[in-house]
């Protein structure tokens, strides 16, 4: 499938190369498992260069086996020579090779060797003036943050440059789905809130010759029939993560996938004291990076929700029912399918922000963005407490202007004028003192007022495609 939309990524590593051509250069590649780290390399890296993957499944005399047929098959080693440690393999690699060398899921050699750190760390400190270029690439972003970062580890200080790859944002994630004839933008948006920006998923849908069907019959093959492409997706990858005490993870991950957005709320769900799960949740936040707060605008509480579209899909759905999925996956794919647009319609608030993004980009918001995210809060009616959401709302950087929004992916059309008023009562319960402006975004608006933003699907396609 062709590459794409990594353009920004790749002239960071081209700089990169140019300057390891004078002395060693270091940089550091991490994100979430599946975003394309690997094929990002693999786009990068020439013939000539060096790729190492740390199998963490090897033993030390293994994998320093494997290491050394590549350097003869490089020609750093001959036929003949043998390295019995890894001592002697960074030193023959710095010694006699000049170009780029790559370590993939780096982190991983924790569980080879750990060893390796610091004996990486003398030969960086002994070669600075060699022309090589070092990347490391790692998917558990805290424990590679730890490696590089912590005063205490072999390792701080020595990486130059870092790059955070993140998910193909949604203009990307669209050029993937055109490559692969998905037409139907009410397609797109849907694999878009179950696959998000990940092109692991996009790929499947070529691995499978599922080109230009429609996203319910994507979705119903890769992940709901017999031996689904898929089905073991979510539990291989939190495996690597999580090891044995993966149990209260899944527990939590599926408690918030379920509308638990607090840690008492999760608790409660859980049946267990919230103590008990403030340290697996907080490792979930912050080591490894799969569940985020999503903080109100305009206030100062935050909400909890999974960062990996597939894994909250998983465990909303399928992770509940797991002994379903194992015996009569057509009946839970029909239930699944009946909740599918409202699921969608939430996931649409996200895709949303960054269709603000774009259309920023093009001069149709009256303002530069600073901060965007939705908001929320309380009123008293009749005496009783009652919450009111608004789906976007972004700042400029000074907090003087403010672009006020709601999102709606239905097929109904939406009284744009009804919908407005609504909105701006609810900027009214904020205390919002500055200049307001109003946004809508739907498939199909109908009665828009003077002065409103409104991108119908026709627009969302345009933004996409860059003509508007």
């Amino acid at each position: 499938m062709r590459f794409v939309d990594r353009e920004r990524e790749m002239e960071v590593l081209g700089r990169a190369r140019k300057r390891s051509r004078r002395k060693l250069y270091t940089l550091a590649i991490y994100g979430l498992r599946r975003v394309g780290k690997t094929r990002l390399l693999r786009e990068f890296l020439g013939e000539d260069d060096i790729y190492f993957f740390v199998n963490r499944g090897k033993s030390s005399v293994s994998l320093l086996r494997e290491y050394s047929e590549i350097l003869k098959e490089k020609g750093v080693l001959s036929k003949r020579e043998t390295i019995t440690s890894w001592s002697d393999f960074f030193e023959v690699l710095f010694e006699r090779f000049e170009g780029v060398v790559a370590f993939d899921e780096f982190q991983d050699f924790r569980f080879v060797d750990p060893a390796v750190y610091p004996t990486l760390q003398r030969c960086i400190d002994e070669n600075e003036d060699r022309p090589i270029l070092l990347i490391f690439t790692g998917s558990t972003i805290g424990m590679v943050e730890k490696l590089f970062k912590d005063s205490k580890e072999p390792l701080y200080g020595r990486i130059k440059r870092e790059l955070r790859l993140e998910p193909l944002n949604i203009r990307g994630s669209y050029l993937m789905a055109k490559e692969l004839e998905i037409e139907n933008l009410d397609s797109f948006m849907t694999l878009y809130a179950v696959f998000g920006g990940f092109p692991r998923y996009w790929v499947a849908v070529e691995d499978e010759g599922l080109e230009g069907e429609s996203a319910e019959r994507i979705l119903e093959e890769l992940i709901f029939t017999y031996s689904a492409p898929l089905e073991e997706e979510v539990p291989r990858i939190l495996s690597i993560e999580f090891g044995k005490r993966s149990g209260i993870y899944y527990d939590i991950l599926e408690a918030i996938a379920n509308g638990s957005t607090s840690p008492s709320e999760i608790a409660g769900y859980l049946n267990r004291k919230e103590t008990s799960i403030t340290r697996q949740l907080h490792e979930l936040v912050g080591y490894f990076k799969l569940v985020d707060y999503d903080r109100a605008v305009l206030g100062k509480g935050g909400v909890l929700h999974i960062k990996h579209p597939y894994l909250n899909f998983w465990f909303r759905f399928i992770q509940p029912r797991l002994s379903e999925y194992e015996v009569n996956r057509e009946k839970l794919w029909e239930n699944v399918l009946h909740k599918l647009p409202d699921y969608v319609g939430q996931r649409f608030d996200f895709a949303c922000r960054e269709l603000v993004r774009l259309a920023e980009e093009r001069g149709l918001i009256p303002l530069e963005v600073s901060k965007i995210g939705r908001h929320w809060g309380y009123y008293r009616e009749e005496g009783k407490r009652r919450v009111y959401e608004i789906d976007i709302v972004a700042l400029d950087a000074e907090g003087k202007r403010a672009l006020f929004g709601e999102c709606k992916w239905r097929k109904k059309a939406i009284n744009t004028k009804k919908l407005v008023e609504e909105l701006k009562r609810k900027v009214e319960l904020t205390g919002w003192k500055g200049e307001s402006y109003y946004l809508v975004i739907g498939r199909t608006l109908k009665n828009v007022p003077e002065n409103v933003i409104a991108l119908n699907e026709e627009d969302i396609k345009n933004l996409l495609e860059g003509k508007l």
